[in-house]
């Protein structure tokens, strides 16, 4: 069939399977051309199948030549309507990975409950013996406990109200959005879907069945951002969160010390994400940071950002590191110029000014890619098997 783009707010309903196969080929020869020793040979990818965990899936096999198994929740096609992107893109990664003589294997599952736990570990003693590096990249909107409890995240601030501008992304205008103070209840859930419970309750597992090799490193990915999203992002519900993914990777690597394990937290850089479409205020940061980095020449995406993780950061020697321990991948975003600029042109933008001050362009160009369109080389008016 032919498939093409159906947006609906902040999320593409359909995914172009040939599309997702280019972004995956592109990220891949990106990653192949910053190749580097001394990186992992055997690694376990928590959510690998968009964004940051598949460009981390992308890295370590093709740029460090490891064994990848990744874990991802993802829907096949049916009927007339297509798979995730994540299902093709995962699928063009084990394509080219075959290809190519590498390792790669994946679990379609919850990756918060104990049967993938169980089935994970199955597969790294049977497969790999033991993994090297575990990556925890998951971004899911609500988790489900053994016991039937659902817990869902919430986009709000935590104690006021907050209101800022912020784009209309469907219509192109710049407006004030107010954002609801959350409940207790509502903190606490973005907590559990979004902190660091699960991560913990992987290593304990991985740890138990003996399946972490010495010395094993472990990462997780957070963002911070500029004082001006402070009260959604970083002192909101999803910087509650991410507090308590940093806290447990204190807790992870003080456990398991005498195991020589490393947990680290890299906070990476904005960019366009399903996740990240969502928030409030935030797509209009983005589309004004984009503009400012590409003038610098500086800009990244997923994978030159993973890539950089890797090969500058992790595995060249002793890891560099803020006051707090933390990784920092938006170093380049956090700029003193970067953000003197961004900030300039935030207080001019409007709705009649927004197409000529910000990237508006490239944010759309960034969210169609996730979906599979919009590539230069595709010949989107070809039937496809879906």
């Amino acid at each position: 069939m032919i498939v093409e783009p159906k947006v609906k707010g902040f999320i593409c309903i359909t995914a172009h399977p040939e599309g997702c196969k280019e972004s995956v080929k592109r990220q891949i020869a990106y990653a192949k051309a910053h190749a580097k020793e001394g990186c992992p040979k055997k690694v376990l990818v928590i959510g690998s199948s968009t964004g940051y965990g598949l460009a981390s899936r992308i890295t370590a096999a093709y740029a460090g030549g490891a064994a990848t198994l990744g874990i991802m929740f993802e829907r096949e096609a049916a009927g007339k309507r297509t798979a995730t992107p994540g299902m093709y893109n995962t699928r063009a990664f084990e394509e080219f990975a075959a290809k190519d003589g590498l390792y790669a294997k994946t679990i379609n599952g919850d990756a918060f409950s104990k049967e993938i736990k169980e089935e994970t570990i199955r597969t790294i003693k049977e497969d790999l013996g033991k993994v090297d590096m575990v990556v925890y990249s998951l971004a899911a909107p609500r988790r489900a406990m053994a016991d039937g409890t659902v817990y869902q995240s919430t986009l709000k601030t935590v104690g006021e109200e907050f209101s800022e501008k912020t784009w209309n992304v469907d219509n192109n205008t710049v407006y004030t959005a107010t954002i609801p103070p959350a409940t207790e209840e509502e903190i606490e859930s973005t907590v559990k879907v979004m902190g660091g419970e699960d991560w913990m309750d992987w290593m304990d597992a991985l740890k138990e069945a003996d399946v972490l090799a010495d010395d094993v490193i472990t990462v997780a990915y957070s963002y911070i951002g500029p004082q001006l999203t402070y009260p959604v992002y970083n002192n909101g519900t999803i910087g509650m969160a991410k507090k308590h993914l940093y806290e447990s990777s204190c807790k992870i690597a003080e456990k398991y010390k005498d195991a020589g394990v490393k947990a680290y937290v890299s906070v990476n850089k904005a960019l366009v994400t399903q996740a990240s479409s969502a928030i409030p205020i935030v797509p209009l940061y983005f589309a004004i940071l984009y503009r400012v980095m590409k003038e610098k020449n500086i800009h990244e995406g997923c994978i030159e950002q993973m890539v950089r993780l890797f090969t500058e950061k992790l595995f060249a020697g002793e890891v560099p590191m803020d006051e707090k321990g933390q990784i920092r991948l938006d170093d380049w975003e956090m700029r003193e110029d970067v953000q003197k600029e961004v900030m300039d042109i935030w207080a001019q933008a409007t709705t009649e000014n927004i197409c000529d001050i910000a990237d508006v362009e490239g944010y759309w160009e960034d969210f169609y890619h996730m979906f599979g369109f919009k590539f230069d080389n595709v010949d989107y008016t070809k039937d496809v098997e879906i």
